[in-house]
């Protein structure tokens, strides 16, 4: 594969991707795929959904017509995570239960396990399961950042770019050409989803993008020591990994269920310290590249791998303690008599 072709590639997609989302929008508006507006969310007319068909559809497109089908793990995350985004297509439509949701996710990393995607911890028989709760686990935090406008394409952009990189230098060229196209597609869907966003990637385009970054650091992590996975599997998903952290903590913290809906993400904690919607993406979009940099950098040794791994799980473990000191959670006396004006989502 030419070196060549992978810039191009990503360019094409971002193009492709812009321009396909604009009849897409119109189609969501037309058949009334759309996100209405009410209780915690902040958008104030019905905003179209099947951006992540523009992004899923345009990324394997493109990536099929360069790299082709003959590098068998990253097929099956193709095939696999086409899949996913499918789900989440239905559940955009029509909300699904979450053990619907669960059921195939974890139908499809169990494809891309038995396609050679896995990861190498004990050598044994639990490699397989654990790949796989990694996968479902990590494939929706990023569903669940997806919630605030442009978050997730910043994430995704940043992210998939240096993982591409890393691709690249490992020797996996048609890996890194899906990741380049990746990025690709987020930054071609931005301009539809920067504040105030005129379109939604959806769940359709969230499941395939957390499924597309999981998968391929799996890959490239495989069959390396201990701290190299650490590593390697934090610091490409470490937004999603530390918003799923605070979340989760902090609502365990104040006796609400880790499942349910809210506006305490990591995002809604940064407009709570004063950043308007725009600069939270820019936020997060650079910590993402903060992080897809030093994993790059103990790719090609300028850091060793256990440091890496110290400095990411150790970062991750203060930022989710410290976003717990921004407040969202209302008293129960005030949630047991909700105003009419109620905490909102994007």
């Amino acid at each position: 594969m030419s070196g060549a072709l992978t810039p191009a590639a990503c360019g094409a997609a971002c193009v492709l991707t812009a321009l396909t989302a604009v009849p897409l929008k119109r189609l969501a508006l037309r058949w009334g795929f759309t996100d209405r507006p009410g209780g915690h969310k902040a958008h104030a007319r019905p905003t179209p959904y099947l951006g992540g068909i523009a992004i899923a559809l345009v990324t394997v497109v493109t990536t099929v017509t360069v790299a082709g089908l003959a590098d068998r793990r990253l097929t099956a995350i193709l095939l696999a995570a086409t899949a996913v985004a499918a789900l989440g297509l239905i559940d955009d439509i029509a909300s699904l239960p979450a053990l619907t949701r669960l059921v195939v996710e974890t139908v499809a990393a169990t494809g891309v396990v038995l396609g050679g995607v896995q990861l190498t911890v004990t050598g044994g028989w639990p490699d397989a399961p654990l790949t796989i709760v990694w996968i479902v686990v990590v494939t929706n935090s990023f569903n669940l950042l997806d919630n605030m406008d442009g978050a997730l394409g910043a994430v995704t952009a940043a992210s998939a770019a240096f993982l591409a990189a890393i691709a690249f230098l490992l020797t996996q060229p048609a890996l890194g050409l899906f990741l380049a196209v990746l990025a690709g597609a987020a930054l071609g869907f931005l301009p539809h989803n920067w504040a105030p966003a005129k379109m939604f990637m959806g769940d359709a385009g969230s499941l395939f993008i957390g499924f597309g970054l999981t998968c391929s650091a799996i890959v490239l992590v495989s069959g390396r020591g201990p701290d190299t996975v650490v590593a390697g599997l934090l610091l490409p998903t470490f937004v999603a990994t530390v918003d799923t952290g605070v979340v989760f903590l902090s609502r365990l913290r104040a006796g609400r269920s880790p499942l349910a809906g809210g506006t305490d993400h990591v995002s809604h904690r940064l407009r709570r310290l004063g950043f308007d919607t725009r600069l939270v993406a820019v936020v997060l979009g650079l910590i993402a590249m903060l992080a897809g940099a030093l994993c790059a950098s103990m790719v090609v040794g300028l850091v060793p791998p256990l440091t890496a791994a110290i400095v990411g799980a150790g970062t991750a473990v203060a930022a989710i303690a410290l976003f717990q000191g921004v407040h969202v959670h209302r008293p129960r006396r005030a949630l047991d008599n909700p105003p009419r004006i109620r905490e909102r989502r994007r």
